[in-house]
């Protein structure tokens, strides 16, 4: 990256990795935009408190497309956007079939919704400029499918589709995307996830539905050993990287399974765009 300062935008940034996040960047020097829902109400004190650390507050909801233009408007009126997290996320956890369709809009809303909303809004300006980040926190669910987080883990997959779609068809400009894939962390996400809304489909589990206990603990026994700040670490390196030399995805912590997941796919993506004769998007070095 340049000398001159350098912006960044982030989503989520309240509590857990989108704060971490917010925080890294201004230690750093840059200069910093945490956009945060109902920051003078709901999150006034948390807003306050990033604040204080020379950090810029916005006020966004990534699920109302008003609030994403007004905040877009007011960042961009100061000057370029460098790189964009999209953090926002919420985890919907229990039986697929106990959700209804409603509940589901929801969940996406949130996490696959969001995010596009928030980057139609800045990649115009990114795609003008012929360079820019856009990052997208997805999961190590959005590559494996976990018992009772169908929901959660579809929307991320969902996610990663697209922001793996948009690396190729933005390359001619000069913007990358990354994937930044955190495995179990304890974030405020983990400690309010969304239970099923109709209660007699989950009557209809109850010999199961202990099970889904199981992964809570796994989650939460994993997410015990882990500092947040991985994440905020992983996603300012790949903002100081140069352009085109950052890797698409980025599991933190790089577990040896979802590396590997990742390494077996990735080759067979790469020949699946060369033969439908658009290889010219893909990277000229795979990384």
């Amino acid at each position: 990256m340049p000398n001159e300062q350098q912006t960044v935008v982030i989503t989520g940034a309240s509590s857990g990795f989108g704060r971490d996040i917010a925080e890294r960047f201004a230690a750093a020097g840059w200069r910093v935009f945490a956009t945060i829902r109902d920051p003078r109400t709901k999150h006034a004190q948390a807003a306050a408190e990033i604040e204080a650390k020379g950090i810029r507050v916005v006020d966004l909801e990534v699920t109302d497309q008003a609030s994403v233009d007004r905040a877009a408007a007011e960042i961009l009126a100061s000057g370029p956007v460098d790189v964009l997290v999209n953090n926002a996320g919420a985890s919907f956890t229990g039986p697929v079939e106990a959700f209804t369709p409603e509940a589901m809009q929801k969940q996406f809303d949130v996490n696959v919704f969001g995010p596009m909303r928030v980057s139609r809004a800045f990649l115009p300006f990114m795609r003008d400029r012929r360079s820019g980040l856009v990052v997208y926190v997805s999961s190590v669910a959005g590559r494996f499918a976990i018992p009772f987080l169908g929901v959660y883990s579809s929307s991320k997959w969902a996610l990663e589709a697209l922001a793996e779609v948009s690396s190729y068809e933005l390359s001619p400009f000069g913007v990358d995307v990354a994937i930044v894939e955190p495995g179990a962390f304890g974030t405020n996400i983990s400690s309010s996830r969304t239970a099923p809304d109709d209660a007699q489909r989950v009557k209809a589990y109850g010999e199961i539905l202990p099970l889904a206990g199981n992964v809570v603990k796994a989650l939460a026994t994993a997410a015990a050993t882990r500092d947040t700040r991985e994440v905020a670490d992983a996603i300012f390196a790949l903002a100081e990287q140069p352009r085109g030399t950052r890797p698409l995805r980025t599991p933190v912590p790089g577990d040896k399974d979802i590396v590997q997941f990742n390494a077996l796919i990735a080759p067979l993506q790469r020949q699946s765009v060369l033969d439908f004769n658009v290889g010219e998007l893909l990277p000229k070095t795979p990384v």
